[in-house]
């Protein structure tokens, strides 16, 4: 008979950690607490610590803030990298402090994704997967984020943007770069 995963019965895996795990101060570890809490089974804590973790880590989640993560829950590391490379959220490289995330779906492309990620491209002067020499924006075009009635939009940080044209992208951008608009984080 085969062990079923249960709250009281974890993987069988062994979790191996690094060496090098990141540190936090008090308060991140206690806001990690407070997240920790509400959930039965720590692992189901994973999206939400690794926001945290991303945050706190230069705005992407880096080995270290991996490890921290897979000692914390008592995962294994790879459990970590399967959450985070699923989800377009959760940055597994550095980006910029503006990371313009562009749907390149069915309803977004057929309303005209491609128009606003090769305008993007223009003016920022980076392909999709990159970012400015100023750190300033990252490009990236990604799957759906559940936005098909506002199409053609993107997401800012976490803030969408819908209803895009090459008009209201050049007011965001200049807004990023004097400053007056948030890059989403929190």
């Amino acid at each position: 008979m085969s062990q079923q995963f249960l709250p009281d019965n974890p993987l069988p895996q062994e979790v191996r950690v690094p060496d090098e795990m990141a540190v936090f101060s008090p308060e991140v570890e206690a806001e990690i607490d407070r997240h920790l809490a509400k959930y039965p089974l720590k692992r189901s804590a994973i999206l939400p610590l690794m926001f945290i973790v991303q945050r706190e880590r230069a705005g992407f989640l880096d080995p270290p803030g991996v490890a921290y993560l897979a000692n914390r829950l008592g995962v294994r590391i790879m459990d970590i990298w399967e959450v985070a490379t699923f989800y377009s959220m959760i940055n597994t490289e550095p980006v910029g402090m503006y990371h313009l995330q562009i749907c390149r779906t069915l309803s977004c492309k057929i309303l005209g994704a491609g128009t606003i990620t090769e305008h993007c491209t223009r003016r920022l002067g980076i392909k999709p997967g990159e970012t400015t020499p100023d750190k300033i924006f990252s490009l990236s075009e990604v799957e759906c984020l559940g936005s098909c009635g506002t199409a053609p939009m993107m997401q800012i940080g976490f803030d969408y943007y819908e209803n895009l044209t090459t008009g209201k992208v050049d007011e965001l951008i200049e807004k990023c770069r004097s400053g007056e608009l948030s890059n989403g984080v929190r």
